[in-house]
């Protein structure tokens, strides 16, 4: 094998980990940027709307998990990061020799872990602003790193469910 084949298969081998990781950064400083706006313009409670009463910004401390469960519950939250931090890492090594796209899921999956996980070790809650609904109706508020895990597990979810399982019945007819 040549030098430039080489170099060329060794490009190709980093492609997926590159693209996971600038989808990740490129995620991650999204959130800690929006969220140090927030911190930096509204006062913890306050909020502006930005298209009528429908969507907000609005500045919330969250000191529980997605929907403001188990508020305060720290030592919860390092562990469930761990297992899926490594469950990232698995879906990567597993899906490695797919397409670019399911790279680009897992980053954003990855950013979402990391964004809120830097929050609560530093500040111990994640800071969320993003409000949807209508008066006192409202979906719970929520963040980029939120959006970006929420987002990045139905992908996976739609992925597993429908194309991984025609990859396979593919497979079995050829």
């Amino acid at each position: 094998m040549g030098r430039v084949e080489a170099s060329t298969e060794r490009a190709a081998s980093l492609r997926p980990a590159l693209v996971l990781a600038g989808t990740a950064a490129a995620l991650y400083v999204a959130d800690q940027l929006s969220k140090a706006i927030v911190v930096a313009s509204l006062e913890r409670g306050e909020y502006v709307n930005v298209i009528g009463d429908l969507v907000r910004i609005w500045h919330v401390q969250n000191t529980g998990a997605a929907f403001s469960l188990f508020p305060g519950a720290i030592w919860l939250f390092v562990p469930v990061t761990i297992v899926a931090l490594v469950m990232i890492a698995y879906f990567f090594r597993s899906f490695r020799e797919r397409g670019p796209w399911i790279h680009v899921v897992l980053g954003g999956v990855l950013a979402g872990t990391l964004g809120n996980l830097t929050d609560r070790l530093r500040l111990g809650y994640v800071v969320d602003f993003v409000s949807v609904g209508i008066g006192n109706t409202r979906f719970p508020t929520f963040n980029v790193a939120d959006s970006a895990v929420v987002v990045g597990i139905g992908l996976l979810v739609l992925y597993l469910t429908f194309v991984d399982r025609r990859d396979e019945r593919d497979g079995a007819t050829s």
